[in-house]
């Protein structure tokens, strides 16, 4: 499991994902993967690394939990390294209140 406690994008959408592949980003720049540091340069190697694990790649996505004040450079980049890979990525958000 892992804890976020950044700031999110809110959201009306009801859609909830699986949360097998997590890359988290703030807006100071850090960038995790399932809650381990890591550089944008291994990024892509961690995610096909852990996908290659999954029994059920099928429904694998990467969910990304961009702080607000994340640029959107920044969030499609990983998008850009989801895609490459042939896995589904979206954007987490918190409900509206």
């Amino acid at each position: 499991m892992v804890q976020i406690n950044v700031q999110l994008p809110t959201s009306d959408s009801k859609a909830i994902a699986a949360n097998d592949l997590i890359v988290m980003m703030t807006k100071d720049g850090s960038l995790t993967f399932n809650g381990k540091k890591t550089s944008r340069k291994g990024l892509k190697n961690k995610i096909k690394s852990e996908y290659s694990k999954m029994s059920n790649k099928d429904n694998a996505s990467v969910s990304i939990v961009a702080e607000v004040g994340v640029p959107w450079k920044k969030i499609n980049e990983v998008i850009v390294v989801a895609s490459s890979l042939k896995i589904r990525a979206h954007i987490a958000t918190q409900a509206r209140k």
